[in-house]
């Protein structure tokens, strides 16, 4: 049996946000949670990216409502929160994917960069989880997965903002977990290894991903359902006395040495 067929209906009746599903991982993450039939919320900046993800959704049989939305701001991601909430009149599951990212070497890291990485990959997850908790049924409670990067547990040159940000993303999970436990809120993360999507396209040489399929004792590079599954494994009552873990989907690359 398929691994999806195997999860179809174990999120029915659930209302997911995912924040950047216009592609990539994001977009992923929203069409497997709604195979497994919650009603997703696509967010993205872009409404022409919010179109297609649900277009795409609703063609496979779901049931997504588009959100076109900066999330970056504590306003924009309270509007995208609390919206879905009273459109699907719940709200269970956050996904804190949304990035904005620039690889950059010491001496010419700008302050607009850094400050933009910031705000799109760091606050909107404070700002996502405040509001997530402000809506969540203070009994039911409800799944957070914030989604970090195998660059906050091992640097590679030119990424100190990312880095940064990302091993911060991981800190903000564990405290968010002990803060919320006691409202049945779980609070986890994710640190994928580097994936093909379009954002990363411009950064991936055949060279470089050769290299870090030699590297990966799995043998090849993820993909966007791989992250997307682990995700939503996150999300679901398979994991309910799992909060404040960063679980990498990285095919073992950070913890060998091959």
């Amino acid at each position: 049996m398929d691994t999806q067929d195997s999860m179809a209906g174990m999120l029915a009746g659930r209302v997911a946000l995912v924040t950047g599903a216009g592609n990539g991982i994001g977009r992923a993450t929203a069409r497997h949670l709604a195979a497994m039939g919650a009603v997703v919320g696509v967010n993205d900046l872009k409404p022409e990216f919010v179109a297609a993800a649900v277009a795409e959704i609703e063609a496979a049989g779901g049931k997504a409502i588009g959100i076109a939305q900066n999330v970056a701001t504590r306003d924009g991601m309270r509007a995208a929160v609390l919206g879905l909430a009273e459109r699907a009149g719940r709200f269970d599951i956050l996904v804190n994917n949304a990035a904005w990212v620039r690889y950059q070497a010491v001496p010419d890291i700008a302050p607009e960069t850094v400050d933009r990485m910031l705000e799109i990959g760091f606050k909107s997850v404070i700002w996502g989880i405040q509001a997530a908790a402000e809506v969540m049924d203070a009994e039911r409670g409800g799944s957070i997965v914030n989604v970090a990067s195998t660059a906050g547990l091992r640097a590679t040159p030119s990424s100190i903002v990312y880095s940064g940000i990302k091993a911060g993303v991981m800190g903000i999970t564990r405290a968010a977990a002990a803060d919320l436990g006691p409202r049945h809120i779980r609070v986890n993360a994710i640190a994928p290894s580097a994936v093909p999507t379009e954002g990363t396209a411009k950064h991936r040489t055949e060279e470089k991903d050769q290299r870090r399929i030699a590297r990966t004792p799995l043998g090849r590079l993820g993909t966007v359902g791989d992250i997307a599954k682990a995700i939503c494994f996150l999300a679901t009552d398979q994991a309910s006395f799992v909060t404040g873990q960063v679980l990498a989907v990285d095919g073992g690359i950070t913890t060998t040495n091959i």
